[in-house]
């Protein structure tokens, strides 16, 4: 049985997912933190179904991440199950979570706009709880050297789109706190990282009001001329996970292919 570990938050579908299936090829067991109702829950019996064929040992819980209380137990029952497993470890810790409101900060026609609670909300969700769930999980030294945490943003963390202005808020927000987590996480030898995907069709982003519009400007820029998919990113995370990696520490690493580099006032679609 393996003794190094992946635990992913947000493991159900998209990135989440395509981490769990690649790291788990490569041989890691996986923790998995979802959350969803009957109508989501076949692709999570899908995912457990590869993942048993896979040979790797699983445990999932499908239970609200940002909960503190839920937290704390899926961290004492990790722990415990390791100390019945001496030399077991958490080598990457997966920061996948993407639920956030999608409202306009101020609307002129008196339309509906955020509110304090939602805004509250999407930071919590989608960056403060790294902070609280890295804090559990070194704490319970269910992580040492060689560990890895990992959060995901995106290129909206630097962009303007009509409605984004919450989830834009919290992706900044969870790159510096990537940053910082790679300051106090030396002393322990584990390293923290942002990987700001190219875009990417994912449960997601189909919440996005106008996702065909930036789907199709990301096919435009884009030099490959393709979206990035899930598994682009989880082969950046195999590559993370090795012990020649401890030096990429405190960056936001691009995903894209190159997407975010191209500027699309000069760029001209090639000559069919």
């Amino acid at each position: 049985m393996t003794n190094s570990y992946v635990l992913i938050l947000g493991a159900s579908s998209g990135f989440g997912r395509a981490a769990a299936l690649k790291l788990a090829r490569e041989g890691f067991g996986v923790f998995g933190v979802h959350l969803d109702r009957a109508a989501g829950m076949k692709q999570v019996e899908e995912l457990q179904a590869e993942l048993t064929a896979l040979g790797v040992p699983f445990k999932f819980w499908n239970v609200n991440a940002v909960d503190a209380a839920q937290r704390s137990a899926i961290v004492a029952e990790i722990s415990e199950q390791f100390k019945n497993n001496p030399g077991s470890e958490v080598r990457l810790l997966l920061h996948s979570l993407a639920f956030g409101t999608l409202k306009p900060f101020v609307d002129v026609d008196g339309g509906d706009t955020v509110s304090q609670k939602s805004l509250e909300m999407t930071l919590d969700v989608m960056a403060n709880s790294l902070i609280y769930w890295v804090q559990d999980v070194v704490r319970a030294g269910i992580m040492g050297q060689g560990g890895r945490v990992v959060g995901l943003t995106s290129a909206g963390s630097t962009r303007v789109l009509p409605t984004y202005g919450a989830v834009s808020a919290a992706k900044a927000a969870l790159e510096s706190y990537g940053r910082q987590l790679a300051l106090e996480l030396t002393p322990y030898g584990i390293t923290s990282n942002t990987i700001r995907a190219g875009v990417t069709h994912t449960p997601a982003l189909a919440k996005i009001p106008g996702n065909d519009v930036i789907m199709a400007n990301a096919f435009m820029r884009n030099p490959h001329h393709r979206l990035t998919t899930p598994e682009d990113v989880a082969n950046v995370l195999s590559l993370l996970v090795r012990p020649e990696a401890q030096w990429i520490n405190g960056e936001v690493i691009g995903v894209d292919g190159g997407e975010d580099s191209v500027d699309l006032t000069w760029w001209k679609a090639p000559q069919a």
